[in-house]
């Protein structure tokens, strides 16, 4: 599975700044509001010192990290819940993402005009989702209309059960929270939910965009953000876009390193806004390591041993019979799979194991 994240954020916060970053795909980036008309998409590997380590072991003949696209979105503006600025194809870019990267801007520059004329992330953060409520505020009245309708006139169950899912996301937005912070206790309300796609309900990321002085600590605007998302389901990180696209021109490990040291840091933020990502979905990585390939896999939190085969292939789990597990300390400090085998490290699973983070997986099948 392939993680989609979507950068938005108001015109002149970073957000091209920082898609450039992270796929080194060259986004147009001017001072002046919708210089992204369409989405530019970018697919970049996610950082992870395990593969690397299993990739010197095995010396295989090819190499496969897990992925990530990123979508930078054109800037949005009040009223692109009613279609201003370019309103409704940002609002149907962001809806085919699976997470956001809500980039605010945390830093002051007369150089950089911004859309308000004045610095305020709170502010700018409030627009944004006040504009997504609007629009799943009409999603969820639209529906709501016509499946209120069924329940009445035909008495049915489903469409009951789905009048009151509607209902608690109506009475949250109009309270102006978003609709992940509603929860729902039987499994088909829950799918019900997924399935309207509410803007809202997306997995968010906050992404304080600073100056080069403020990369390591953070600064007041940034917390100020914090206190605002404070008990909100959603999670903040601090970046330096334009330090960040400084390091990327580098062309060494070591030069790169040795910036970062210079300002404070031990590692990109392109790097740990990827990881963030990831713990944002609940995304975790199990490997498949021979001579022929070592690639990188990855699922969500929880996943059993035939649903994990069958990332690989859906054959790998219609036929699942075991999975053969090592796990990565064991691999790497025993040496070869031959080594762990006759340690008695590998365990032989069935189908109701629960894939670990940092697994090495063989599975067995038959089809």
């Amino acid at each position: 599975m392939s993680l989609k994240c979507g950068i938005v954020g108001l015109p002149n916060v970073g957000k091209s700044t920082l898609f450039n970053c992270l796929s080194n795909a060259k986004a147009q980036s001017a001072n002046f509001p919708f210089c992204t008309i369409e989405p530019n998409v970018g697919v970049i590997t996610v950082p992870d010192d395990r593969l690397t380590r299993l990739v010197e072991m095995c010396q295989p003949r090819s190499t496969v990290p897990a992925t990530v696209e990123i979508v930078d979105i054109a800037g949005l503006v009040k009223g692109a819940s009613k279609g201003e600025g370019l309103g409704n194809k940002f609002l149907a870019n962001i809806r085919e993402t699976d997470a956001v990267l809500h980039v605010l801007r945390c830093f002051d520059d007369d150089n950089i005009t911004h859309v308000d004329t004045t610095v305020d992330p709170v502010r700018d953060m409030e627009i944004i989702n006040y504009e997504l409520q609007l629009k799943d505020l009409e999603t969820i009245d639209n529906r709501l209309a016509k499946t209120e309708k069924q329940a009445k006139t035909g008495g049915d169950k489903t469409a009951k059960m789905q009048v009151e899912v509607l209902k608690a996301y109506k009475e949250a937005l109009e309270q102006g929270r978003p609709a992940r912070s509603v929860s729902f206790e039987t499994k088909d309300e829950e799918k019900f939910a997924r399935e309207l796609f509410l803007l809202t309900n997306k997995p968010v990321l906050y992404v304080c965009n600073v100056d080069d002085a403020s990369a390591a600590t953070g600064n007041a605007y940034v917390e100020r953000v914090r206190e605002a998302i404070a008990g909100q389901d959603s999670d903040l990180m601090v970046v330096a876009a334009k330090t960040e696209s400084e390091i990327a021109e580098l062309d060494t490990w070591e030069e790169r390193q040795e910036f970062l040291n210079e300002i404070g840091l031990q590692e990109s933020g392109v790097s740990r806004l990827i990881r963030a990502a990831y713990r944002l979905l609940d995304l975790q990585t199990y490997f498949t390591a021979g001579p022929d390939e070592v690639r990188a896999w990855t699922f969500i939190r929880g996943t059993k041993a035939p649903q994990a085969a069958g990332i690989i292939h859906t054959d790998f789990e219609k036929g699942f019979i075991r999975a053969e597990v090592i796990k990565y300390d064991d691999f790497v400090t025993l040496g070869s799979e031959t080594a762990v085998k006759e340690a008695g490290k590998m365990a032989v699973e069935g189908k109701e194991y629960v894939v670990q983070d940092g697994d090495i997986m063989h599975f067995r099948f038959n089809v």
